[in-house]
């Protein structure tokens, strides 16, 4: 290996960690205030406690930028898969229901669904 290959790959681990308590501390904050305001706390303390804190220090409002994108983006693809997946347990649903060959608590037991929303089904599908 060449020499400070390894000091290298030290920093680089060091930054890779230092990058994932940011993004850690920025989802934290996020459940708790706005996103705006979780952002500049994540930054603010990462800057106090040595962490990312050159490249936070010169690039803040970049920064910030990207980590708001970044937070949004992750938002929204965690909350289509999650619609994608009611979709999903209630067409399985519906088709229990189509087949009727199955009671409601034998549907509720398979999809997690409550009555209500059983009920809900099978209003809508006769319309």
């Amino acid at each position: 290996m060449e020499p400070g290959h390894n000091r290298k790959l030290m920093e680089t681990g060091k930054t890779l960690q230092d990058y994932a308590e940011y993004t850690s501390r920025v989802r934290t904050y996020a459940a708790e205030m706005s996103l705006d305001e979780a952002v500049e706390r994540a930054i603010t303390e990462c800057i106090r406690e040595g962490i990312l804190a050159d490249f936070l220090r010169k690039n803040r409002a970049e920064a910030k930028k990207m980590s708001i994108y970044e937070y949004d983006e992750e938002r929204h693809m965690r909350q289509t898969r999650e619609d994608g997946i009611e979709d999903g347990v209630s067409q399985v649903a519906v088709n229990m229901l189509k087949l009727r060959e199955f009671t409601d608590e034998q549907i509720k037991a398979a999809t997690g669904l409550n009555q209500e929303q059983l009920d809900e089904l099978r209003k809508n599908q006769h319309h």
